[in-house]
Formats: C-alpha cells, structure tokens, sequence
C-alpha cells in the first residue's frame, strides 16, 4: 500500500505537466542523471498517460503473473514476491552510460535465487550517447543474457524523457536509427534481441509509429483492464505491463502464455 500511495501520488503532482516539459527539479541541475534512481520502467508513462480502469488479477491459464523492480523499490522481500504469485520479474539495470542501479545485486541475485526466471533492463537515453554506446554499457553493468533458463534477453525500456523534450529531441528517423543501434549492438554480443519496452502513444509520437523491430519481443505498457493497439512493428505482445503498483513489489506484469514459454523465452 505504501508504494502505491507513493506512486499515486507522484501521478496526481505531476497531473499539470505538458508533454515534453520537464520538472523544475529537472530544469534547474546540471546533472544528467539527477533523479535516476526514480526513473524505472512506466514511471513517464503513468505521468504523461495517467491510470484507467481497475486492473484485475484474475488467474488465467495462459498467463503467468511477474513484475518489475529498480533502486526505487529498494531491497526486495524475495521470498514473499514469490509467496504472492510472481514467476518471473525485470529489474533495472542502468541509465544512459552513467547510472548504475545501486540495488540491483540485491535485486537480480536474490530473485534468483529464490527460483524466479529474471532479466534486467536499461532506461534509455537518447540524449547523453549512442544506442551502441547504452548496450555496451548495459551489458557491462548487469544487461548480459546466458542461456540458463534463467536469464530474460535484456530490455530497453523506451519512454517519454524525464528530464525534458518528449522524445529526447529526435526526429522519428533519429529514434528509430538509435534504437536500432542499440538492439543489433546488444544482439551481436549476445546472440538475442533485445526486448522493448514502450507504450503506444510514445512509439507513435516519437518513432513515427515504426515497424522496423518485429524480431524484437515487445512489453507493453497500459495501466487499464485491456492493452488496446499495438505499436506497428508488433501483432501481438509478450508482457503486458497492466498496473503502474499493486500486490508485487513495482509495477504488475502479465506474460502473455503458459509458463513454458517464459521458459522459452529465457532459452532462446
């Protein structure tokens, strides 16, 4: 309950916020990375786009409930995630070519070994360095995959800037020359493509709506008891980010099929 009156109330104080204006906490530092540990996966989304709906946790026999995590959580009760349904969980890595997640070995280590398949994954920043340059950095710091049946392929969580302009000021061609920069970089050093965490609204805005990474798994986000359209590189999803906070720790993830093709997913 706590952190969702905290994420809650985040949403509801940045209600006044336009599209691609930033925080004034934002807009007075020089730092680049000044507030990282509080960027993680939909946590723009949930700003820029708010919460519809009552999301349900109804069981279904071809999904498998997990969640996501970063520095924000802080230290996760593993044991009890486990205990309260989660199968599988992302958890932050990096930030840019500058923030590392101060507890991501906590985080990625213990939800191993408490029997959860896991990946990590990278907030990008299109603004500091190249989609080549995140990957390298991504992979250094916690972003690898192994074909244990363990290991998610890495994630690039993709959303609005927390920082300033939408869309990190590119063009649609630019975002979409540096995410692709950034998925062959992670797939030429480990094999797998990446998976690509957006919304919607934020694809259509800032990549022109591409098509150009259906080889890529997609991990939606849209807090609401339905997904709606999918971006145009995709036909069907394979998480469903659905609740921005709830039982789990972070936010609420459905992988969309049974939980041997989680599995599959870890193997590759």
């Amino acid at each position: 309950m706590v952190e969702c009156k905290r994420k809650l109330t985040a949403i509801l104080g940045a209600g006044m916020l336009l599209w691609g204006q930033t925080s004034p906490a934002a807009a007075t530092t020089l730092d680049p990375y000044a507030g990282a540990e509080d960027n993680y996966a939909g946590s723009q989304i949930a700003l820029h786009e708010g919460v519809d709906g009552v999301p349900h946790y109804d069981v279904a026999e071809d999904q498998v409930l997990g969640h996501d995590v970063s520095g924000h959580q802080g230290d996760v009760d593993w044991p009890a995630a486990v205990g309260g349904g989660a199968r599988f969980v992302y958890i932050k890595a990096t930030e840019g070519t500058g923030f590392r997640n101060p507890r991501f070995a906590q985080q990625y280590n213990g939800s191993y070994q408490n029997g959860m398949i896991r990946g990590s994954y990278h907030f990008a920043r299109p603004d500091v360095s190249s989609g080549a340059e995140q990957a390298n950095y991504f992979i250094a710091n916690g972003g690898g995959w192994s074909g244990d049946g363990k290991t998610l392929p890495g994630a690039l969580d993709a959303e609005y800037n927390p920082y300033g302009e939408t869309c990190y000021n590119k063009s649609g061609p630019d975002m979409v020359a540096w995410i692709k920069d950034f998925s062959e970089t992670y797939r030429n050093r480990t094999g797998r493509y990446p998976t690509i965490y957006t919304s919607t609204n934020w694809w259509k805005r800032c990549t022109g709506n591409s098509a150009e990474f259906r080889f890529n798994p997609l991990w939606i986000a849209r807090y609401n008891t339905f997904i709606g359209e999918l971006p145009a590189s995709w036909t069907v999803h394979t998480i469903w980010q659905f609740q921005a906070a709830g039982p789990l720790p972070g936010d609420q993830n459905w992988f969309n099929g049974t939980f041997d093709r989680v599995q599959a997913l870890s193997y590759g």
